[in-house]
């Protein structure tokens, strides 16, 4: 059984990297997931000022409020899975993560959260790609169809 990691950060192009890996399970691949999302470390000044169990805490519960979409789609699926939320700078985080796991592969979005658009490879996906000894698969939204088909008609006009 292949161990698969799906970086997910709440983005819609990361639940169509968790749906890319329900698709290799429904063709048969016999798989374990692993939902992993790094939450950035609080700053200096907000350890400061506030209690950095706090703080940990708040950032672990709202990794499990951005992971929650991805779980619902893979129970959906009758998947395999476990959920691994840590905090950290995240490619690394991502990585370390991966290997910790023993997992064979990632699949990550190729934009998330703080991406600049669709048609860019975000920076924590291509730091992945590029430092992970693991295969790494890239998933990127589809394209809209009926955008570029209603251009096509007002072009005609």
């Amino acid at each position: 059984m292949l161990k698969i990691m799906l970086a997910v950060d709440g983005s819609d192009v990361a639940l169509e990297a968790v749906r890319h890996g329900i698709k290799l399970l429904q063709s048969g691949l016999d798989a374990h997931f692993v939902i992993a999302h790094v939450q950035k470390e609080a700053s200096l000044l907000e350890l400061a000022t506030t209690d950095s169990d706090l703080i940990a805490n708040a950032s672990i519960e709202a990794g499990m409020d951005l992971v929650a979409p991805a779980q619902d789609l893979l129970k959906e699926a009758g998947a395999s899975y476990e959920v691994e939320i840590s905090l950290g700078e995240e490619a690394n985080t991502l990585i370390d993560i991966a290997e910790s796991n023993e997992c064979d592969q990632i699949i990550i979005g190729a934009t998330g959260q703080s991406g600049l658009g669709s048609i860019l490879i975000g920076s924590v996906s291509r730091e992945v790609a590029r430092h992970s000894r693991l295969p790494v698969t890239i998933v990127k939204m589809p394209e809209v169809a009926e955008l570029d088909e209603g251009s096509d008609e007002e072009a005609d006009a």
